[in-house]
């Protein structure tokens, strides 16, 4: 993958379906997160530095899951700042409060949220028929109705966050980052697509793109190796192959691309066989807002250099 040219990957548009109703799909499924309260609950956390005051923060998410995110407020602020919600890799959670207390040092207001049902603090207490094999991405998938897929309240979740970042009173809702890698990276993507007051989104080697360009590429020691699984031991004659990603369709990245309207700083890295390089051009080829192109051409996915510096140093501009 490594010797892909770049060239080829901005032709590539991606293989997964697009379902017929997917605008209605996520029209609907917004407007029954209008419905929801901003309301949170704030704790103290043990942790406390001389320039950030933090804040486990909780919210009600669709659904009635309790959602959990880190809340970073400065402590020194003039008037109305910028705001940045973060967002994690798979399985993981929304980490220290290091890389947080670094943003509010400068003037910045973090939200971290942490993922339904990972290895963070938010409850997933959505019950599904059918398997939870391996992950995910398929939770949801033997559900007749594809409200059922776990990733719909996950993206809910997402622009929820933004809503209540925005609504602090020492936020300029108009200044709004959202920033993550990996999964972190699809969700940041994801966020910006349905929240359109975002005005600046940078992802990392997103997740979450093309399923079936992955398991054509037989991805199956990557991070999208579920789907493999599924049909190993739910579907080995591949009997529902076109329901399942069609259905996967719904919560695909890169159907999504082409809603967003923030600025789009867009990471990715050549080597990278976890998120092939492929599926993450299937979604940025997609975005028609104004988008910069960061390529590290040696590495995977894995600790970039300098990234986390350019990362601040945009966040800085909102």
């Amino acid at each position: 993958m490594a010797n892909d040219k770049v060239e080829d990957l901005l032709k590539y548009m991606g293989s997964s379906p697009r379902p017929d109703n997917f605008d209605t799909y996520w029209i609907r499924a917004l407007k029954e997160l209008d419905s929801q309260s901003l309301e949170y609950e704030l704790v103290p956390a043990k942790f406390q530095t001389s320039v950030a005051e933090c804040y486990h923060l909780y919210f009600t998410g669709v659904g009635g899951a309790r959602i959990h995110a880190k809340y970073v407020k400065p402590i020194q602020s003039t008037g109305k700042g910028p705001g940045v919600a973060l967002f994690h890799g798979y399985h993981s959670n929304s980490g220290d409060w290091f890389d947080k207390v670094a943003f509010a040092s400068h003037g910045i207001t973090v939200l971290a949220m942490d993922c339904r049902g990972q290895s963070g603090l938010s409850e997933d207490n959505l019950c599904v028929r059918g398997t939870t094999l391996k992950g995910h991405i398929i939770r949801g998938i033997d559900e007749e109705d594809p409200d059922r897929l776990y990733y719909r309240n996950v993206f809910l979740d997402l622009v929820q966050t933004v809503r209540i970042l925005q609504s602090l009173e020492q936020v300029d809702p108009s200044r709004i980052g959202v920033h993550g890698c990996s999964q972190g990276g699809a969700l940041t993507l994801a966020c910006a697509a349905l929240e359109p007051t975002v005005k600046l989104a940078i992802s990392v080697y997103p997740f979450l793109s093309d399923y079936k360009k992955a398991w054509e590429m037989e991805a199956v020691s990557s991070a999208y190796e579920e789907i493999a699984y599924y049909f190993r031991f739910m579907d080995p004659v591949h009997s529902r192959q076109d329901d399942v990603f069609d259905k996967l369709g719904y919560i695909d990245i890169q159907n999504l691309a082409d809603r967003i309207q923030a600025k789009v700083i867009f990471v990715t890295a050549l080597a990278d066989s976890i998120c092939p390089p492929y599926t993450q051009f299937a979604a940025y080829n997609k975005i028609q807002s104004e988008k910069e192109l960061v390529v590290y051409h040696e590495y995977g996915h894995e600790y970039l250099p300098d990234l986390s510096d350019r990362v601040l140093q945009a966040f800085l501009k909102l």
